[in-house]
């Protein structure tokens, strides 16, 4: 019995212990880890690359995906200091949880969605607005999914408040992402969709497509902000990290890829 039991706390010590190792070494190297929207990837990644020129002591580690999903991972304490939402939303819920201080909120951003084609496309997308998901040769339409993805979210109410969405919901092929969403596209997956400007805008996509603004008022309002969590394991360096984004640098970077950097 004494040896089952020895053996059966084994793998619990194991565990703490390796957690107790990565935290050290995490103070030590001054790691930050950062669980960031999808539609931050392009601009959030030039913003590390200008942050590591500041401070090359602190090492930047980013995991993209929706916000949603972050949100519940946090929720159960996943390993995350810094947490960068699409829905500022989300961060305020962590700290009504108590899984995050109370004054700990920021925003850092204001996103738009557009609709977009490839350059080859015969939708002319600039002309057309939000019928031209109504064009017959639009057959799926690439949106993020609407349960966890605040850009999903902000697609779908667009097409409701402007009157097309039960004409396309039939057509409607959901990404776990925003970011997918677009992949959908320039795949060749889907003929259209509705993704955010900072997609659009960035390398990868600029010179591929084509796309129509929506207009704000279409849809709630994009605001963005993220929270430093209460088990951050150098907080010095999370808040180094939170401060460089909504520096002037920062929100420069952020404009750059088609964010308003002012809650207005």
């Amino acid at each position: 019995m004494r040896r089952r039991f020895v053996f059966s706390i084994i793998p619990a010590l194991l565990t703490a212990l390796w957690w107790q190792d990565t935290a050290v070494r995490a103070a030590e190297g001054g790691a930050v880890r950062v669980a960031a929207a999808a539609d931050l990837r392009f601009a959030l990644d030039d913003i590390v690359d200008a942050f590591h020129l500041r401070r090359p002591d602190i090492k930047v580690q980013v995991t993209y995906g929706s916000s949603g999903n972050f949100y519940a991972q946090l929720s159960n304490r996943a390993p995350f200091d810094v947490f960068l939402s699409a829905d500022v939303d989300y961060p305020r819920r962590l700290i009504r949880e108590g899984l995050a201080p109370a004054d700990g909120d920021f925003v850092y951003g204001v996103g738009h969605i557009v609709i977009w084609v490839l350059q080859s496309s015969s939708i002319d997308v600039e002309k057309l607005g939000m019928q031209s998901l109504l064009s017959p040769e639009v057959r799926k339409i690439a949106i993020a999914n609407p349960r966890h993805a605040p850009y999903g979210r902000a697609a779908e109410a667009a097409m409701r408040s402007m009157g097309v969405y039960e004409q396309v919901k039939e057509r409607l092929v959901l990404g776990d992402t925003v970011l997918q969403a677009g992949q959908f596209v320039e795949s060749g997956s889907a003929d259209i969709g509705i993704i955010s400007r900072s997609h659009a805008l960035a390398p990868s996509l600029r010179g591929k497509g084509r796309f129509w603004e929506v207009p704000l008022d279409a849809y709630p309002r994009r605001v963005q902000g993220g929270v430093i969590m209460s088990w951050a394991q150098d907080r010095s360096a999370a808040m180094a990290l939170r401060d460089f984004v909504l520096s002037e640098e920062g929100r420069t970077i952020l404009r750059r890829y088609g964010f308003e950097t002012q809650e207005e």
